[in-house]
């Protein structure tokens, strides 16, 4: 599943075991909510990861690049 999916399912089920008076629905929902959520946070930060990493292989390189330009005698 999604984790929109998961956060919404487990709202469902919090919900109902909350009129139902059902805590151990309630709290399986709550548990799939927070699931969702982490997971979402967690895709997140992966791709935030992915972004920061590629902007920092892009800085290195042109670094290395303008040192080999002064080996090289092109600067």
């Amino acid at each position: 599943m999604t984790d929109k999916t998961d956060q919404i399912k487990g709202k469902v089920q919090e919900t109902v075991g909350k009129v139902t008076d059902d805590q151990q629905l309630e709290a399986k929902g709550k548990a799939e909510e927070i699931k969702g959520k982490a997971s979402e946070k967690a895709d997140d930060l992966g791709d935030t990861i992915k972004e920061k990493t590629g902007e920092l292989k892009d800085k290195v390189a042109g670094v290395f690049n303008k040192l080999v330009d002064k080996v090289d005698g092109k600067d």
